[in-house]
């Protein structure tokens, strides 16, 4: 496949900054950036600030304070609260002179092979379907750049109203020139947790989630990345939307999103 971007975000060569890219685009509104880069870019942030590499992210937040524009980002990170064994640090995106994105992160030192005895991986993972023609919700454009930007297969649901398993991994880099992280990569897929589970017609049904929050067992071990999406929807116009997310060894992460529900 070509693809008219070879990564999420182009650094400019100035700490910190960088351009979107395409990969970025809402579904909804190419001018705005899906949720997943910017989670991910800040959680490149926070890694480079963690006291040290051993620190792995446990839990990581991001709270979206509107749209996030097309543009020059800004992203910043700085150690809350310093430890040997968990430390916390929380991390900005600028988009402007505007705030768009605060994230905080829990981090805990992994000590490999320490527990092993004691994992549970949570069983089998359906395996990965072969390739099949490309198409996205109804009224989104063949040439989305986040849905270019992935490669998505489905082993249960699809772009329709309901719940969704599917294997995904990142076609690009998030920033180009640069290996991006397996926590970085797993976060560019989450917040796809709600998108892909809505209840009702998304033509016809705004599902917002002005925050996610995904907690890590462990990062990824390849590429692929499985997605098991599902969302709720209460009384009152609040919903829930929640993913487990597995590679072939078994769960590593488990997704959470509030929902703003409400018709168009």
């Amino acid at each position: 496949m070509t693809l008219a971007f070879d990564a999420f975000y182009q650094p400019t060569g100035e700490d910190g900054i960088f351009e979107s890219t395409p990969a970025t685009a809402s579904p909804w509104d190419h001018s705005l950036q899906h949720g997943g880069p910017p989670a991910a870019l800040l959680a490149r942030a926070i890694e480079s600030v963690r006291s040290d590499p051993a620190l792995s992210i446990a839990r990581f937040t991001a709270d979206m304070l509107g749209g996030i524009p097309q543009g020059t980002m800004r992203v910043e990170a700085h150690v809350v609260r310093p430890g040997r064994r968990v430390e916390l640090v929380e991390a900005s995106l600028w988009a402007g002179e505007r705030l768009a994105v605060k994230a905080s992160a829990w981090l805990i030192r992994a000590t490999p092979g320490s527990t092993r005895e004691h994992w549970c991986s949570g069983g089998k993972v359906p395996a990965i379907p072969q390739a099949s023609s490309e198409r996205f919700f109804e009224g989104v454009s063949p040439d989305w750049g986040y849905g270019r930007a992935l490669d998505w297969r489905f082993v249960s649901g699809g772009y329709e109203p309901g719940p969704a398993t599917v294997w995904a991994r990142l076609r690009v880099p998030l920033v180009a020139g640069e290996e991006t992280s397996p926590v970085q990569r797993l976060l560019t897929l989450a917040d796809s947790t709600n998108g892909l589970s809505g209840s009702l017609p998304m033509s016809s049904w705004y599902f917002i989630p002005p925050t996610v929050t995904v907690t890590v067992e462990r990062p990824p071990v390849s590429e692929w990345m499985l997605l098991d999406a599902r969302s709720t929807i209460g009384p009152d116009g609040i919903g829930l939307a929640q993913g487990g997310m597995s590679d072939e060894h078994g769960r590593f992460a488990v997704v959470t999103q509030p929902l703003m529900v409400a018709p168009r």
